[in-house]
């Protein structure tokens, strides 16, 4: 008997342009120029013989299985995506597609005050969909617990989110949709 799993939360259908671009590309590229090369190498090492010692028969097999599972995914994934294009209403509003500049410390303890924005880390985040998280680049997901606190907010607006981290107060400094300059 299996163990149950409760199935996992969906994740927001939205994704901007160049995000579909880039999967749509991964897609491409990973049908037509590495799997027919896996193949290849596959069909080569099944030719030297006995193919339960062959590691690299194993490895290519591995290999192809990542590949098609990826395939799969995406070909799966596309289509339930929408573009989100349209500049939003009200631009000094957080919304899906802005860059977002923050300010954040940690919260004290019930016994002090918490610290207001003052002396704290700034970070700048792009809210984008799950499917184009980048954590070098600072994107993060919609579905993010700091995203979600974040939407429909204004600067200057201060609040406290639950992190994985822990309990942090954050203030909005400056809200834009298109890139920081660096």
């Amino acid at each position: 008997m299996g163990r149950w799993r409760p199935p996992p939360e969906r994740a927001t259908a939205l994704i901007t342009r160049d995000g579909l671009l880039r999967l749509q590309a991964e897609l491409d590229a990973l049908w037509r120029v590495q799997r027919p090369e896996v193949v290849r190498a596959l069909a080569a090492a099944a030719a030297e013989g006995d193919r339960s010692e062959n590691a690299e028969y194993i490895y290519r097999k591995k290999q192809l299985a990542e590949i098609d599972r990826r395939v799969r995914y995406l070909g799966r994934r596309l289509p339930s995506l929408r573009v989100a294009e349209a500049a939003p209403a009200d631009p000094g509003r957080v919304w899906f597609g802005a860059w977002v500049e923050i300010e954040h410390s940690a919260v004290a303890g019930p016994a002090t005050p918490a610290p207001g924005c003052a002396d704290a880390a700034i970070a700048r985040h792009r809210i984008v969909g799950p499917d184009e998280t980048d954590a070098r680049r600072s994107w993060i997901s919609v579905d993010s617990p700091l995203a979600r606190a974040l939407l429909g907010r204004r600067v200057d607006d201060e609040l406290e989110v639950e992190l994985p981290v822990g309990r942090t107060r954050v203030c909005i400094v400056e809200v834009r949709y298109r890139e920081f300059d660096s």
